[in-house]
């Protein structure tokens, strides 16, 4: 026998697929090794199991023969996006004494809740049932929302793939799901009763314990197989029925009556209708109390960003932000002619939403239509445009974008009409709590030099015997912005001409488009010219770095008036962009349906906080901007800033074929 230490080098397993579990030593925060005959051992501490299944029996014999405990693992009650091997999970549960599904013998989960509770952390359990409220979130968060408001008054009585572990562990068996049935149909004479199944036993490709129930044939009887996110179903029913499924306690977090016809971990406790009596070792406990052991102190969670450890706040904020994303537009989109990179990040941007492509099956009327930019379209229409913190590199260039707007009722640089970013800024009341991310925000963006594209050296310097310098950015003059935002001067030239002749005596830096100094774009009209109304033509230059050494900007519509105004930089717009008309900048042509005026906090709030849709270049699911604006600095530490093989290579052909 072998003597288990007391602070182990690492765990053993037997299994393989265990060890291929993604992050898994950060759950156990030792290394893993596999055992393999005749191996040392030494310094092992535990022997690691999933469960209760089958493969288990193999690390318990080697426990066993090692004299080694076991250890067993199961997904946690707040797992994944996706379900199953599609995504890995944000929690495991963690259990050296049993595992929570096995009414037979005592968990750690049971131990856990015979320890009393403090104030201090039944608060945070009535806070993490609110939160878990507040962001619809469940075990697994694919599926979409329904309304099922039709079929109320009602009960929901939840169906389980036969053969269930957590079934026969949960001291159940396929008589429990007929009781349950019949119960539910003489107590609630007056309701429907929706019996929820998984969606492959109504497919025929899976068995249901209803699949030949007489009772389920009842007239009040609605099978639901719909993919539905299960909170839709909880929320308006008055009462849940459950055997062992992990419904009954998210019914519980929802505050409905749950009725349990076998013995799952929430059973037995005095918080549900239990057809059955508890063990001895279950006594009655507040729901704060189950909450905060069974989401709190029994699993332990990974962060799906940084993959560190996190407490079940962070996790749950991350799942909330994935469902309200998800459920933005309708489940069905079509797309005219989009390019095959566009089509790929745009898969990624509507996650949640089947984006079908209109040359393989037209769009029916009413359908919402995705197109880029301002491409005419009928409505209604979804229109997409890089972000405001776009990514490290062009998006001419073919770099994946980290943020793009997608805007259902304008777009932001079209100041002919409204847009989402306009209603927002018209519309919005800010909360404290908005604006103070919108402080700490603008902060970041100042001191770390984070713009649209960052991209550029870093060697430029304003001359030292200069009173005034005023930065005028170029801007590609084919570009929408500039001919549905700048009603009045629409040429890089003109612009150069009215700043010169406004400011004779100011230091004059013109810096074109870096589309246009790659060869990617057109340049403007006459914009050769562009030096002799200036004094300093500047090209391959970092934007933030040149923005901390000016005294003011002038421009048509660039974002770099946005990104002057966060550094605290005066701005005139000679045109119209989304940032003016708030009382923030000097406007030579006012939008007269902007009369608003709004803090720098607010604009940024609406502009990157509230308006752009973020994708993580790490995990490639929705993300927030402090998130894109930490990957875009690590990045940025990885990368010279310049144009790699690929990039010149696209920039060649795009020459030759004005894609």
């Amino acid at each position: 026998m072998v003597t288990v230490s007391k602070s182990p080098e690492f765990y053993l397993t037997t299994s393989p697929a265990l060890l291929k579990l993604p992050n898994l030593e950060v759950f156990t925060g030792k290394p893993v090794r596999r055992y393999r005959p005749g191996m040392s051992v030494a310094g092992a501490g535990v022997v690691l199991a999933w469960g209760r299944k089958p493969s288990a029996a193999k690390a318990e014999a080697l426990a066993g023969r090692l004299g080694l405990p076991v250890l067993r693992l199961e997904d946690g009650f707040l797992r994944s996006v996706e379900p199953g091997a599609e995504q890995p999970p944000l929690a495991l549960a963690w259990d050296d004494q049993g595992i929570y599904y096995d009414a037979g013998r005592p968990s750690r989960l049971d131990r856990l809740l015979d320890q009393p509770l403090s104030d201090e952390q039944a608060d945070r359990a009535r806070s993490l049932v609110s939160a878990w409220r507040a962001g619809r979130v469940s075990k697994y968060n694919h599926a979409r929302e329904r309304d099922y408001s039709h079929l109320s008054p009602y009960v929901l009585v939840v169906d389980q793939t036969f053969g269930d572990a957590s079934v026969g562990f949960g001291q159940a068996d396929a008589g429990a799901f007929d009781a349950m049935l019949v119960a539910a149909l003489e107590r609630f004479p007056d309701h429907r009763v929706v019996l929820k199944t998984h969606p492959d036993v109504v497919a025929g490709r899976k068995q249901g314990y209803f699949s030949a129930s007489s009772a389920a044939r009842d007239s009040r009887v609605c099978w639901i197989g719909d993919n539905v996110h299960a909170p839709a179903l909880i929320e308006r029913a008055d009462a849940v029925f459950c055997v062992t499924s992990q419904v009954g306690f998210e019914a519980l977090l929802w505050g409905k009556p749950v009725h349990v016809f076998g013995m799952p971990f929430y059973a037995g406790r005095g918080l549900t209708v239990d057809a059955q009596p508890p063990p001895g070792f279950r006594a009655p406990v507040s729901l704060e109390a189950l909450v905060h052991a069974a989401l709190v102190a029994y699993p332990r969670y990974v962060d799906p960003e940084t993959g560190a450890p996190c407490e079940v706040e962070r996790a749950l904020e991350w799942l909330a932000l994935q469902r309200h994303q998800r459920e933005r537009f309708p489940a069905r989109l079509y797309s005219p002619r989009v390019p095959r990179w566009k089509r790929r990040a745009l898969s990624r941007f509507l996650a949640g939403s089947e984006l079908v492509d209109e040359r393989q099956e037209p769009a029916p009327e009413g359908a919402p239509q995705v197109v880029w930019g301002m491409a005419p379209c009928r409505e209604p229409v979804i229109r997409v445009e890089d972000g405001f913190i776009r990514s490290v590199g062009l998006g001419a260039d073919l770099v994946q974008p980290q943020s793009w707007v997608l805007d259902d009722v304008g777009m932001y640089y079209d100041a002919t009409c409204p847009s989402r970013l306009e209603q927002l800024l018209c519309e919005t009341r800010f909360s404290a709590e908005l604006l103070d991310r919108a402080g700490a925000l603008t902060e970041t963006l100042a001191r770390l030099g984070t713009t649209k594209y960052n991209t550029g050296d870093r060697s430029w310097r304003r001359p030292d015997d200069v009173e005034q310098v005023i930065l005028v950015p170029g801007q590609v003059e084919s570009d929408a912005s500039i001919r549905f935002g700048s009603p009045q001067v629409r040429s890089n030239l003109a612009l150069l001409q009215s700043v010169r002749e406004q400011h004779p005596g100011a230091w004059v830096v013109y810096k074109p488009h870096p589309d246009v100094v790659a060869g990617l774009r057109k340049p403007g009209t006459n914009e050769a010219d562009a030096a002799n109304w200036c004094d300093e033509l500047v090209t391959d230059q970092d934007m933030a770095h040149m923005l901390g050494q000016v005294d003011a900007v002038h421009t048509m519509t660039s974002l770099t008036g946005f990104e002057a105004l966060v550094r605290g930089i005066p701005v005139t717009c000679h045109g119209q962009p989304f940032y003016s008309g708030w009382g923030l900048t000097t406007d030579v042509f006012p939008c007269p349906r902007r009369q608003r005026k709004l803090q720098l906090a607010e604009l940024v709030a609406a502009t990157l906080i509230l308006y752009p849709t973020y994708v993580s270049r790490r995990t490639g699911q929705f993300t927030t901007v402090e998130a894109v604006i930490a990957e875009i600095q690590e990045l940025r530490g990885k990368s010279s800033g310049r144009a790699g093989i690929l990039t010149r290579l696209s920039r060649l052909l795009r020459r030759a074929w004005r894609f």
